[in-house]
Parts: C-alpha cells; structure tokens; sequence
C-alpha cells in the first residue's frame, strides 16, 4: 500500500528522550483518588509522571469497571479496556465511606497523603464529616481537588450530568458537525468533557504544588466539567457574549458566523483528507510553491501566481484578509492549491511530502492505523505491556506528550479490585 511504501524511509527507532529508569518528576508525592470517571483521567497524569496515586473504590467496586469494551468480548470487572486505559500505573484499595471503620481509614489515608482528586456529588462528603474543611486543619498542606458538573457552590450543582450533557450545555456540541445543518451536531468522542476537566484539574494541582512548596500552604481546588468545555468554544462563545452573534458548524473547520472556505479534499485513496491552515508567511508561500514545482503541476494550477504575490508581499494577515479582496483571494488560492495537492496524492502520501516541507498538514487515521504509524511509533506512543489474568501483552496509548527531561512512564496495569488493600488500605 502506498502509505506503508511511503513511509519505509522513516525511522521507527524511538526518538531520543529522557532517562527512562530515571523517577518521574512527580515522585514523592502521593495521590488519593476517589474512583469516578469525572476525574479519572486527572489521576492517571499524575501516576503516568511518577506520583503514587491510590485509587479508593467502593465495595463492589467502581461502576467503571462494567464500563465496555471488554477484553475478548467478556464481560467482566477485571477485563474493562475503559477501566484498564484510565487507571494504569495507580494502586488500588477498598474502603466503605458509609461506615465508620471506612471513614476512618479514609482519613489516615489523606493524612498521609498531598493531594486528594475527587468527584462526589456537591455535599456527599461534608454530610459524611470527611470534606476538605473537615480534614483541612490537621493537615494544612494538604491540596483537595473536587471535579464536577458544574462547580460546587454553582446553582446547577445538583444537577445529573454525561459527557454528552456537558458537551451541549457548553457549547462544543453547537460547534462540531457539518456544513449539512439537517445533520445534527457531532459530539466529540473519547470523553472529552471528563478529560478536559481533568487536564485542568492536573494543570491546577500541580499549580498548587508548587504554591505550597513557596508557602507551606495546601489549597481547594475546584473544578466545573461545564467551565473546562466552554472555554475550548473559542470565539464561539464570546461571540455570543460580546456581539450577540451565533456561529454555524462547519465541516473539518472552526465554527464561523459566516461561511468559510471548503478545506476537505477526497484524496486519491478515496479518504477525506483536511488540508490544514494555508500559508500566511513569505516563507509558507515559497513552500508550497515548490512544491507544486517538484510535482510538475504549475501549468496545471494557475493559482500559482497568486501564491507568488503572496510571496512578493511579504506574506499576509487575518486581519488584511477581512479589508482588502485582494488578500482574500491570495489566501483562497492557497487553499485552493492544498485542496488541488490533496485531490491528486493518496491521503498518507499528502500528509509526509507535506509534513517533510514543514507544513503542518495531518494525516486522518483509524485507531489501529495510529498505532502502527513509523511517526507515533518513533515517539513510543505503543506501549507493550504483560498483563495480569489474560495471558498476552496488551498494547497501551503511551504518553500524551513527550518532554525533554520529565520522563514518561507506563510501571503496572490497573489495580485488580483491592490488590493493595493489605499494603494501603488494610485494617
């Protein structure tokens, strides 16, 4: 297949990183985590980065370890891929808030700890003498972080929620879908309200981390699912707010008030394939320039001559684009030149001579298909790991990112229900 011939010059040794034995940068700390999928991604950060973070279900166990799919189509509270991906590298305890021994074990557990990560109904914990501001004085450093649908002292705090409902209470719903406005409005999959709380909730904590670290002194955190979402609306929502003005979704490109230009092209493969951001920068333009040249395709695509005047300009703004035509038609012809590029190459063959050029061009994939990539493989984005109960390795999503020093770590799988009870948890 001409992606996999294309991308055989690649590398597909790991990029060179940090000391992978070396403790991660959040080593030291520990995490005590009530088991919720609100928050269940915060807590997976800050294990994947070195902390110890105890992951506290209810007997029973969590309802997320019924979430499917299950592994080999079985189900069973030990074999849940939702359960496996987001709690990897923590330890797991039992422990009944609804009783005393519980209660008790509960507050030994945060004495010991740095930060508690929680997402319990608004007054679940106060009613149960176990709060923040019940734990707080005898344990000033400590960092309490409460995730939910809508902030805790907010009016709608008792309000049910799915990421679903966050999603369209917030505006990221009205945003996504198609220029086909008889097709209703696309939802982003893979959790993201829950994982956009929790990254904020991650960034905030660590926040306070280093607060505490200058003042001795632990902090509240409070964090609304609906808050995190709208703020990813972008103009969307000021746009409302500031002008009265509503946008309109659009396929494969931000929400406008008006229309924007097509940018998705039906790539020789028969993928659609986005064509990304044209060039604005004399040096954008010289790069697709040549690039239509190395292809033998300028008698062919006579908006060359535009991008040349781009060039000639010293590039071009947004804010020109919206005031002189002229402008407009030179940013037009880029796209049109990208879509030309894209209609004619299969989609893996636009995304690597692009990217090669510098451009910042994707590529659409299926989830195996990601997996498999030379590009994700040479950032170890695959984690191969041997699994506990299944006899097989089970390849994990690694690390979000990649920092220079700050090493990544996939140690263990998800805790087995009450696997560490004697050692964290026990009486």
């Amino acid at each position: 297949m001409a992606r996999k011939q294309i991308g055989q010059h690649l590398s597909t040794e790991p990029l060179p990183g940090p000391d992978p034995d070396a403790a991660g940068p959040l080593a030291g700390l520990r995490v005590v985590e009530l088991a919720s999928e609100y928050a269940a991604h915060c807590g997976r950060l800050l294990a994947d980065y070195g902390a110890e973070v105890i992951l506290i279900e209810p007997p029973g166990g969590a309802p997320q370890r019924w979430y499917e799919p299950f592994v080999d189509d079985v189900p069973d509270p030990e074999r849940s891929l939702w359960f496996w991906h987001y709690n990897t590298n923590k330890f797991g305890v039992v422990v009944d808030l609804d009783d005393d021994e519980g209660r008790a074990r509960f507050r030994d557990l945060v004495a010991s700890a740095d930060i508690v990560v929680e997402a319990e109904p608004p007054g679940h914990l106060a009613a149960l003498g176990i709060d923040d501001a019940d734990l707080r004085p005898g344990h000033p450093g400590l960092i309490w972080a409460a995730v939910t649908p809508f902030g805790r002292t907010n009016p709608r705090a008792h309000e049910p929620a799915t990421d679903l409902t966050i999603l369209a209470n917030a505006g990221p719903v009205w945003s996504c879908g198609y220029d086909d406005h008889t097709i209703p409005p696309v939802r982003g999959g893979g959790n993201q309200a829950y994982q956009t709380a929790s990254i904020h909730a991650a960034i905030a904590v660590l926040v306070a981390v280093l607060h505490r670290d200058v003042t001795g002194t632990g902090q509240f955190i409070d964090v609304s699912l609906h808050a995190a979402s709208n703020v990813t609306t972008e103009f969307a929502s000021y746009g409302w707010l500031v002008n009265q003005t509503t946008v309109q979704r659009q396929t494969c490109r931000h929400a406008s008030v008006h229309p924007t230009q097509t940018t998705v092209a039906e790539s020789a493969d028969g993928r659609y394939q986005p064509t990304g951001v044209p060039p604005r920068s004399a040096r954008e333009f010289r790069i697709l320039i040549d690039w239509v040249d190395d292809l033998g395709w300028r008698d062919e695509l006579p908006e060359v001559a535009l991008l040349e005047l781009g060039e000639e300009r010293g590039g071009v703004s947004m804010t020109e684009m919206f005031e002189d035509p002229l402008v407009a038609e030179i940013f037009g012809a880029g796209r049109e030149v990208l879509v030309a590029i894209a209609s004619r190459l299969t989609s893996y063959e636009f995304f690597v001579q692009g990217q090669t050029r510098g451009m910042a061009l994707p590529v659409i994939y299926a989830p195996e298909e990601v997996m498999e990539d030379v590009h994700f493989r040479a950032r170890g984005f695959p984690v191969t790991m041997e699994h506990d109960g299944i006899g097989r390795p089970v390849t994990y999503a690694g690390a979000p990112f990649v920092m220079d020093t700050s090493p990544w770590r996939l140690l263990r799988h998800a805790p087995r229900l009450g696997e560490h009870q004697d050692t964290l948890g026990g009486p």
